[in-house]
């Protein structure tokens, strides 16, 4: 008989969060403080700090209705490394689906760091800059 190492219990309540878009379920696994760092050179890309940028970040992965299916996960007392298949369904035919891996740092019961490896990093640029387009810096400024 074996029993599911708990960081591994707290990786799969994070996806159940994520797949649910359960934010509530999301918190109660991931630290404040959190650091959070996506790849790339596109509007989603850098480190997020702290759990409402977390937060925000993947209310904006919501609007492609990106899902994750893990393939495997290997775990220890302080990290976690998940490789799973990511894709979005974008009505407008702009979509991605690779393999992505993560590293997870868990600290007392809590994921507190999370960096992003990005199958085809070209790609993903490609997908993120079309589907998340940024008003050129004059048109923000005058709102």
């Amino acid at each position: 008989m074996t029993t599911e190492h708990p960081n591994l219990k707290i990786i799969n309540t994070f996806f159940t969060a994520y797949g649910n878009h359960d934010v509530a379920l999301m918190r109660s696994v991931v630290a404040e403080d959190v650091r959070w760092t996506i790849p790339g050179h596109h509007p989603l890309s850098g480190t997020k700090v702290g759990i409402e940028e977390v937060v925000a970040f993947f209310s904006q992965l919501a609007k492609s209705d990106f899902k994750a299916d893990p393939i495997v996960l290997g775990v220890n007392d302080n990290y976690v490394i998940d490789c799973h298949r990511g894709w979005s369904n974008r009505a407008d035919g702009n979509n991605l689906d690779m393999l992505w891996c993560l590293l997870w740092k868990i600290e007392d019961g809590k994921i507190k760091e999370v960096v992003n490896f990005a199958a085809d990093q070209h790609e993903a640029d490609r997908f993120f800059h079309k589907a998340y387009k940024l008003k050129p810096v004059q048109d923000r400024i005058a709102g």
